[in-house]
């Protein structure tokens, strides 16, 4: 099946070079000279395994392609570099292609860390750019003569992530926070981000609203227990012991109420979008609200009491 979708995307990728030599100036088009398409790919390094493979689909159609005759009544040449797995190779490269070895069209290596380095370049030239399985490369540049070749919809970072999400919700009890961790690299932040994204349709808390949840609920634990402490042993104290364990109790409310309004704020944000009704939302919120209220109250009894 993994195979069946490597050759349709490849035939993509091949379909959407026929559509784009039609820009090639009509001046050379009789000239017999080869129509060259220049690319890097990762050939060594990490992406060999698969750059080799997106390399061996691309000659098999220029092998096919010149079989036919061409294109246009002139022959296809792939013209390549090893990019190494190594983004900082790819500017060069692409320079290269385009300045010395002056080729029509440029195509991108495999993977969206080997793509997004060769956007400022082809946009600098003005040239149409076509990409395999770069995730949402585009996003930021917005570059209107970048066509991508990857399967995920209309909404790529999302779509990398929302199997996940539905599998865990099926869970029984229901998860309600979501922790995150990614490399510092161009697919890997535009995959994240899309997690984040999913994470805030379904109502799971972020991880730093989840580190709050965990920071406050420490806070409040350590509060319950000092006090109980104190309101169960305070006249067995040395006289010492109950203002410290006093002092520790309000610091850790006060802690508490630092992080915790914040995160207040951020459930009610939570609960005003698309999901707010939802009742793992409401819980959440109802959850944050009434240690907001405790906390307000436990500082009005002890001021009653010990001050």
């Amino acid at each position: 099946m993994l195979h069946d979708l490597k050759v349709r995307i490849l035939a993509g990728m091949a379909a959407g070079l026929l559509a784009t030599v039609a820009y090639v100036a009509p001046a050379s088009a009789q000239s017999g000279e080869p129509i060259k398409i220049g690319l890097s790919m990762s050939l060594t390094g990490p992406l060999a395994a698969n750059g080799k493979q997106a390399l061996l689909g691309a000659k098999i159609w220029e092998e096919e392609i010149n079989g036919k005759g061409g294109l246009l009544g002139r022959p296809v040449k792939l013209v390549f570099y090893d990019d190494q797995s190594n983004p900082s190779q790819v500017p060069g490269i692409y320079t290269k292609l385009l300045d010395v070895d002056k080729v029509d069209l440029v195509v991108s290596s495999y993977a969206t860390n080997m793509i997004a380095p060769a956007m400022p370049i082809v946009m600098q030239k003005n040239k149409t750019f076509i990409s395999l399985f770069g995730l949402d490369v585009n996003a930021e540049f917005k570059y209107p003569k970048y066509f991508s070749v990857l399967p995920t919809g209309p909404e790529t970072k999302e779509s990398f992530t929302e199997g996940f999400y539905e599998v865990a919700l099926k869970q029984d009890p229901k998860p309600t926070t979501v922790a995150l961790a990614a490399e510092d690299a161009e697919f890997s932040r535009n995959a994240c981000e899309g997690a984040r994204e999913n994470a805030a349709k379904v109502g799971l808390l972020g991880p730093q609203s989840a580190r709050d949840v965990a920071y406050v609920y420490e806070n409040i634990r350590a509060f319950r227990q000092n006090f109980h402490m104190l309101s169960k042993d305070h006249r067995n104290m040395p006289k010492e012991w109950a203002p410290a364990m006093i002092v520790g109790c309000l610091a850790a409310i006060q802690r508490a109420e630092t992080r915790g309004r914040p995160l207040i704020e951020t459930l009610k944000s939570h609960a005003a979008e698309e999901y707010r009704n939802r009742p793992e939302t409401r819980d959440q919120v109802r959850f944050a609200l009434k240690f907001g209220a405790a906390a307000v109250f436990v500082l009005f009894v002890l001021s009653r009491i010990f001050g």
